[in-house]
């Protein structure tokens, strides 16, 4: 297969992804005027180097190994002795998310990895706020953990896809704290925290949910609402993958499906248009992770010629007109703007 093409008109993408129309429940991204001349670094899975890193957005190729300014900070629990109880060499299989939070003065990078590993870690020392193994057994991939919260209380939401799951950890009692809640997902994915609504939102293969917290020192998940994603237009199983805010409002939600992008208003609770991948010559089929600043947006789609099959070496920019970043020898499963 091909790597990703740009379509050749940079308003056929954005139209495509929503940007700047309003329509439905959903409104336009903020103009261009209101993102910062500088923008900022991009957070990348990279599942080949087993690390996560910050990249200087200013430049269109990354190599570390021949130019290391272009990492801005990195992560990987190997050999760190803060998270060896999470048996790293194992759990730290397949990073599968990483996002920045804030909480309490503090900014937070939020990890997750396909074996187990799960964790927050202080964004300035490195410590650990916490760590647990979302796994039946370290080295075991049943429950593949794919995305992670944090909540205002400070407890730590887990979606396990293989598991089916969401759990909810009681992560303000302590960085060691194994007591959560759990609430069946079916191939739970993607998960995100709606701090003006009091709500934590999960998307699975087939809806977006929303849950009730429980309190800090006990933590409980009661489905307080449900949807339906859209459909494909064969009839298959959305098998919805990321869920992410819309920066710049406190209504939006970027969701990400099998068949495309589509943005849901947590207020109207209402879906903008479904983009389907055949809408846009496939570029947004399948897409793993986007963000916004703006209207500039970011998105990872797999390059189709990489072994695993879901890796890129490519974080497209979905102004069509701009040339995609490139991460030398990368496997890259999510990157997203630096936002906490």
């Amino acid at each position: 297969m091909t790597r990703f093409q740009h379509p050749a008109r940079r308003s056929f993408l954005l139209a495509a992804l929503g940007v700047g129309v309003g329509v439905g429940a959903g409104v336009g991204l903020p103009a261009r005027d209101a993102v910062a001349a500088a923008l900022p670094p991009v957070l990348v899975c990279d599942q080949r180097r087993r690390k996560v890193l910050l990249l200087d957005s200013s430049k269109t190729v990354w190599d570390p190994d021949t130019d290391p300014s272009v990492v801005q900070w990195s992560f990987t629990p190997d050999g760190n002795p803060n998270f060896a109880d999470l048996s790293p060499q194992t759990s730290w299989t397949y990073v599968s998310e990483a996002k920045a939070r804030n909480l309490n003065g503090r900014t937070y990078v939020l990890v997750t990895a396909s074996y187990g590993f799960a964790a927050v870690v202080d964004r300035n020392s490195g410590a650990r706020y916490w760590g647990g193994l979302v796994a039946g057994a370290p080295g075991d991939d049943d429950l593949n953990p794919h995305s992670i919260e944090l909540l205002g209380n400070g407890n730590v939401a887990v979606v396990a896809s293989t598991g089916g799951e969401v759990r909810l950890y009681a992560a303000s009692q302590g960085a060691y704290s194994t007591v959560y809640a759990t609430a069946p997902l079916d191939a739970a994915h993607g998960v995100y925290w709606d701090a003006p609504r009091n709500l934590l939102w999960a998307i699975g293969g087939r809806q977006l949910v929303a849950y009730s917290v429980g309190t800090a020192a006990a933590p409980a998940l009661k489905q307080t609402y449900a949807v339906d994603l859209p459909q494909l237009p064969t009839g298959a199983k959305p098998n919805g993958h990321d869920l992410y805010p819309v920066q710049g409002t406190t209504d939006q939600v970027w969701i990400a499906t099998a068949g495309g992008v589509v943005r849901f208003s947590l207020s109207a609770r209402a879906f903008s248009p479904y983009v389907t991948g055949s809408a846009c010559s496939g570029l947004l089929g399948g897409v793993k992770s986007i963000s916004n600043v703006g209207d500039e947006v970011l998105f990872v789609s797999p390059d189709g010629d990489l072994s695993p099959s879901w890796w890129s070496e490519y974080v497209h920019d979905g102004a069509g007109a701009k040339a995609p970043r490139r991460l030398v020898g990368g496997g890259i499963y999510k990157a997203r703007w630096w936002q906490s």
